[in-house]
């Protein structure tokens, strides 16, 4: 090899060898790269359908907010808040059946049979009063959510979540009832606002709801409407859109035109929408939702491009987040004379405000033309200290112009009475 190449080499590795060595001190001194920031972990994906969707994050008033869970059992007969309930002079109450878990829709029976649905569990039961004595029946049992009842001559219907079934005959055999007989199951499965109330009206139909599948959503066209099908199942019609949900309707004797509470959607603000008092004066009519709601509040997500004036508005407000269900006429003869023909609508309670509101039972009064003159409160004293003490849910009423109030709180009906307290009758 080159003498003078090897020189050359032996330096040039010496020099790469010697830098080495200055520059590891500045090496030394360098910190280590930082680890990358561990990212937040994610909030658990709500299910589809959640009350929650919708609540206002990073607000620490509504976080405290969520829908208020029932207590698991039944309360004891002497646990019920009937002593805590306040009422107009003259009227009393007192428990007509206790140990119902979530007792939800009332029907009575023309021998005087009281069916009781219910929303969480899978029974319908039959309240049987004999010889002085109260027996609670399970008719019907591994149903899924039969929260709606309706009555007709000697036939139960049930709604569950997704359809509508029949038994038949069902007073005369309360000791080994028949299997329920599905007439309609044409309903979608959506579990929010999935549980139905039904009813028979005056043209002999069977009504249907189907609410809105989420807090505040667009609907599908088979969603947000009250429907009406034969007796039989047949004959599907939509007669009202717009609905949100609906958890009660029924009938003006007077004027024969359907009436219906409605649920305004969440987490616009605790005052706003109020729920609503409706009444259907022709088919297809729309009642603004998810448009607008209490007829003047445009919705701040789908109201873009509409009015309200394009809906029917509500005949009357019935508070905010108050959550009226059952409702009735009544055309009874007991109650003094100013109730006759009124409206008697339970109002469940709010969840989504910081001061609750609701949890009462209001009437209102109406005007000839069938629009409503004015209301009050008829019972009150189920919700104390902004706590929940009972649940009022449907109103029923019996042969002798009595009341029946059902409470999901604490798994009990109630039935109140005007004058001298008597027993009940058929």
């Amino acid at each position: 090899m080159n003498p003078s190449i090897t020189a050359r080499r032996s330096i040039l590795l010496a020099g790469t060898i010697a830098g080495l060595f200055m520059a590891a001190p500045v090496f030394a001194q360098t910190p280590p790269a930082a680890a990358p920031a561990a990212a937040p972990a994610a909030a658990p994906a709500l299910p589809p359908g959640s009350p929650l969707i919708g609540r206002p994050e990073g607000n620490a008033d509504a976080a405290k907010l969520a829908p208020v869970a029932a207590p698991p059992l039944a309360a004891a007969a002497d646990k019920l808040p009937t002593a805590a309930l306040k009422l107009p002079p003259g009227f009393n109450i007192e428990v007509y059946s206790s140990g119902i878990p979530n007792a939800r829709s009332l029907r009575i029976g023309d021998k005087g049979t009281v069916f009781v649905g219910t929303r969480f569990g899978n029974k319908v039961t039959a309240i049987v009063k004999k010889d002085g004595k109260t027996e609670n029946k399970t008719i019907a049992e591994g149903l899924y959510r039969p929260n709606g009842l309706a009555y007709r001559n000697g036939t139960l219907y049930i709604a569950e979540l997704s359809q509508v079934s029949k038994i038949e005959n069902v007073e005369d055999n309360l000791d080994k009832v028949n299997k329920p007989t599905v007439i309609y199951s044409d309903l979608p499965k959506d579990e929010a606002h999935g549980w139905k109330f039904i009813a028979i009206g005056p043209d002999n139909k069977l009504y249907i709801p189907v609410g809105q599948p989420g807090n505040n959503v667009m609907p599908p066209p088979t969603h947000g409407q009250i429907r009406r099908i034969n007796l039989d199942g047949t004959g599907m019609e939509v007669i009202a859109r717009g609905v949100r949900n609906t958890v009660g309707f029924d009938w003006n004797p007077v004027n024969k035109q359907l009436y219906f509470s409605d649920n305004g959607r969440d987490w616009m603000s605790e005052d706003v929408p109020q729920d609503e008092l409706n009444r259907v004066t022709k088919v297809g009519e729309h009642f603004g939702s998810p448009y607008c709601y209490q007829g003047n509040l445009p919705d701040p997500e789908f109201g873009w491009g509409h009015k309200c004036s394009e809906f029917t508005p509500p005949i009357a407000l019935t508070g905010p987040h108050s959550a009226g269900l059952g409702l009735r006429f009544y055309t009874g003869s007991q109650f003094p004379a100013k109730y006759k023909n009124a409206i008697f609508l339970a109002r469940h309670g709010s969840w989504n405000r910081t001061n609750k509101f609701g949890g009462d039972i209001i009437v209102y009064f109406l005007n000839k033309d069938g629009s409503v003159k004015s209301s009050e409160v008829f019972i009150s004293g189920f919700l104390v200290d902004n706590k929940y003490i009972g649940r009022p849910v449907d109103v029923e009423f019996m042969k002798d112009g009595s009341m029946l109030l059902s409470d999901d709180w604490n798994g009990a009906v109630y039935r109140i009475s005007y004058g001298k307290a008597r027993t009940a009758s058929r």
